[in-house]
């Protein structure tokens, strides 16, 4: 079998996030000591691959050219990304009619600085087709856009998108950390921990696109990984941070290459035997409703939302049902809940880096009373009266933030909830 045919294999598992580099590694070890061997076929003897994943490759293999599938040259995009990487970058834009952009601690710079040469359509589009394959290019054509994750091997993995938009095709690759951080070492409070410990509930983790909850979120599942002796599911749009199973058995999912949607992934998910699943986003009602359902039955649910306040939270998870539904969610909710994270992340005041400000509520039999009678614009002042048990305000998060000189006035004012509070503070500095 050709070294070309065998890399395009390893190639595009690794690029959808289908096997580890350490397994890559394997595979290769074992087709070099015998030529004979096909790639494909080792890994689906080995159950490295799904039968869904093995036939989409082949599919990909015959659409390429039959077994001598070419791998294009995308030493460039590599190049870039690689740059970005070591500037610490936490985003790439590779876009028409603009400079190659990354976003350091919040902010957009040209990667070559001032005056850097500005890219035109034809260069971006020959870039996003030099790491797509012949499909996704295709879907691209076809629906405007694609999403996954592309790992570059001994660099990192990015969950990057390409879209087709009015001046061409454009690229943007968010830097995951091949590392998965601790909750120590993200400066989590303890009360985080405190939440995966149970074995059955919900635990939403929320914020902005940004915002870091999936940093958040992989750090409460690698907890339970190293902590338990269960089986947890991830579905993921698409597979960001790679678990590798300690103690417990944990099994990957992306949305769109191992399933058709959350809501179908979620359903065959509780077939599985899972004790922890987490679910990458909750976006519709089927989804949300299977998420609840599964909280109730005996299985610890993880998902995310686009809130910045648990208030709000709620409000978006039981507004997506139904008026004559509402009230019976409403009763499952409040027992099912564990607890709400809202974060943001906030420039620090010397431009060194970001501030994690977070939002925490931990149900109890006051705050289930709340969600009951729909009164969830009262659960500030529960929160304010429960910080025993870990509750926290954003606005007293920023205010701390603030005391501590690592934001301005300016950034506290502008993300606060109750701007008054924060006027004169900002009055000071103007």
């Amino acid at each position: 079998m050709s070294a070309e045919y065998n890399d395009y294999v390893l190639t595009t598992s690794l690029e959808q996030g289908w096997m580890t580099s350490e397994q890559a590694d394997q595979v290769r070890v074992v087709i070099t000591a015998n030529p004979q061997v096909a790639a494909l076929d080792l890994m689906e003897e080995q159950q490295l691959l799904s039968a869904e994943q093995v036939e989409m490759l082949r599919n990909l293999i015959e659409q390429a050219g039959g077994g001598e599938a070419e791998v294009q040259d995308s030493s460039e995009v590599w190049s870039y990304l690689e740059r970005a990487v070591e500037m610490g970058a936490s985003d790439l834009h590779l876009g028409p009619d603009s400079p190659a952009l990354v976003r350091i601690h919040g902010q957009l710079f040209p990667i070559d600085g001032a005056g850097a040469r500005i890219l035109d359509k034809e260069e971006t589009e020959q870039l996003a087709r030099s790491f797509l394959l012949f499909k996704q290019s295709t879907r691209v054509e076809e629906h405007g856009s694609f999403e996954f994750c592309y790992e570059v091997p001994e660099l990192a993995r990015f969950r990057t998108s390409v879209v087709r938009q009015r001046r061409g095709w454009e690229s943007v690759f968010r830097v995951i950390s091949s590392k998965i951080r601790t909750m120590d070492e993200l400066g989590l409070p303890p009360v985080l921990k405190t939440l995966t410990r149970y074995h059955n509930g919900l635990v939403l983790v929320t914020g902005s696109v940004g915002s870091g909850k999936s940093t958040t979120l992989a750090a409460m599942v690698d907890h339970i990984n190293k902590e338990r002796k269960d089986h947890i599911i991830t579905l993921e749009d698409p597979i960001e941070y790679v678990f590798i199973p300690a103690g417990c058995q944990v099994s990957q999912r992306e949305i769109g290459s191992n399933s058709a949607n959350f809501s179908t992934a979620l359903r065959a998910a509780l077939r599985e035997d899972p004790d922890v699943i987490m679910v990458g986003e909750m976006r519709d009602l089927e989804t949300i409703s299977l998420a609840i359902t599964a909280s109730e039955t005996g299985h610890l649910v993880l998902g995310t939302l686009h809130t910045s306040t648990a208030a709000r939270t709620l409000d978006r998870l039981l507004d997506v049902f139904p008026i004559d539904q509402q009230a019976q969610i409403r009763t499952m909710v409040s027992e099912s809940l564990r607890g709400i994270v809202c974060q943001q992340l906030i420039p620090r005041k010397d431009g060194k880096g970001r501030m994690l400000a977070l939002e925490v509520l931990v149900n109890n039999p006051a705050v289930g009373n709340l969600i009951r009678e729909a009164k969830t614009f009262m659960l500030p002042g529960v929160m304010q009266t429960g910080k025993k048990l870990g509750m926290k305000l954003m606005d007293d998060s920023l205010q701390e933030l603030l005391d501590q000189g690592m934001i301005t006035g300016e950034e506290a004012y502008r993300r606060a909830e109750n701007k008054k509070d924060f006027a004169t503070g900002l009055a000071g500095q103007l």
